[in-house]
């Protein structure tokens, strides 16, 4: 196109912009600028997104500050650039600043807060969004993905008072006909499953028109989750005759049902489809819980064998798996043997140390645990202190 001296205008950066990487970035940038382009708003938000998820929060800081008009649009942008990079102080401040305020704006600060892990505050400030007079007075209305961001927060909370909100927000969803769409009835799913309320997750699943695979995922999560594992098995043979393909999360929730409902053969099966009738590869959460499954039943050499062949090392939980089940079926040596030749190459999982040397120690085999103590030492590793918590 420049080769042809046809000259670019506002129509041509956004897209080019949407899909660049950096350095590429910087240079279209330049063109923009060179071309008195960056007035235009569709530019400035795909260049403070391309700087946001490039974690150049300056460059973005720089191109908004420079701008000789600055509308909602371009607002908006830079406080999703604030969220996505963690510096939630800056985003409520320019919140506070703006002179006029949408539901992206309310929205965006509401998942900045989930997004950094800071569930509380974004349903604090869902709280606050409701009692301002932005939405008091109408000029403002939750949508979908406000009622789902705030409703993802709650599931992330433990307690009556998240439990409380969400309902709330089920209940103004309810009487103000917000869509019940794919993102706020799953959000309630997980919710509901989450708190162990199985009726009101299964009345929402029951009333949704339209159901995607993380509807059906979060079903089957939550049946696995309360005891319900036969159901949950049942649920995953109804999503794949609706014509829904299982992704690598449906096969965590029916694994975990599988582990928890002693399903062995089950499981194994559903294992060996992942690849052969699905092409999922599997990762490390699916071996977790095949482990997880075999050790529960008493399969513990079967476990070993899989964790022998598999295509990486075995994390952390992978590993706690399979010490708990070999602790509880007495399997120490077998324990041992699996676990030190990982342990030497990932001398950071302190735990399955200490797990190691209290079985030996209750087997009473007090120089196994002494060696175990003493290697932990000698690799410089800190045990993580425990702590009690009253709640």
């Amino acid at each position: 196109m420049l080769a042809n001296q046809a000259p670019p205008n506002s129509y041509t950066f956004p897209p080019l912009l949407k899909y660049s990487l950096l350095p590429l970035g910087s240079t279209l940038h330049s063109q923009t600028l060179k071309r008195g382009l960056l007035s235009d708003p569709f530019i400035v938000t795909t260049l403070l997104a391309l700087y946001a998820r490039n974690n150049l929060l300056p460059h973005a800081r720089r191109v908004f500050e420079e701008l000789p008009m600055v509308g909602i649009v371009a607002c908006n942008a830079m406080l999703n650039a604030f969220s996505m990079n963690g510096d939630m102080e800056a985003a409520v401040s320019l919140f506070e600043l703006m002179p006029q305020r949408d539901v992206i704006s309310w929205t965006t600060v509401v998942n900045g807060f989930a997004l950094n892990g800071n569930f509380g505050a974004s349903i604090r400030f869902f709280g606050k969004m409701m009692s301002h007079e932005d939405v008091v007075d109408g000029l403002v209305k939750p949508n979908e993905a406000t009622c789902a961001c705030v409703l993802s927060s709650c599931a992330n909370l433990d307690g009556k008072v998240a439990l409380d909100c969400g309902k709330q927000v089920h209940g103004y969803v309810l009487m103000n006909e917000v869509r019940l769409g794919v993102f706020v009835g799953t959000s309630l799913i997980n919710l509901y499953g989450k708190m162990g309320c199985m009726s009101n997750a299964e009345n929402v699943f029951r009333v949704m028109v339209v159901r995607e695979v993380c509807t059906w995922n979060a079903m089957i999560s939550s049946l696995a989750s309360n005891g319900r594992e036969k159901k949950a098995l049942d649920m995953f043979e109804q999503m794949k005759l609706h014509g829904l393909k299982p992704n690598g999360i449906t096969f965590v929730a029916v694994l975990t049902a599988c582990a928890r409902g002693n399903f062995i053969w089950e499981g194994l099966e559903l294992f060996r489809s992942m690849w052969h009738d699905f092409r999922i590869e599997p990762i490390m959460k699916h071996y977790g819980c095949v482990i997880d499954l075999l050790g529960r039943a008493g399969h513990i050499e079967e476990a070993a064998e899989i964790i022998r062949n598999m295509p990486f090392q075995p994390d952390a939980s992978v590993l706690g798996a399979f010490l708990g089940a070999c602790r509880i079926h007495g399997a120490i040596e077998l324990g041992e043997e699996i676990s030190k030749n990982v342990l030497k190459l990932q001398t950071q999982h302190c735990g399955q140390y200490v797990l190691l040397s209290s079985m030996n120690a209750e087997k009473e085999r007090w120089d196994h645990a002494a060696d175990l103590r003493r290697e932990i030492m000698e690799a410089g590793i800190q045990k993580i202190p425990a702590y009690s918590m009253v709640h």
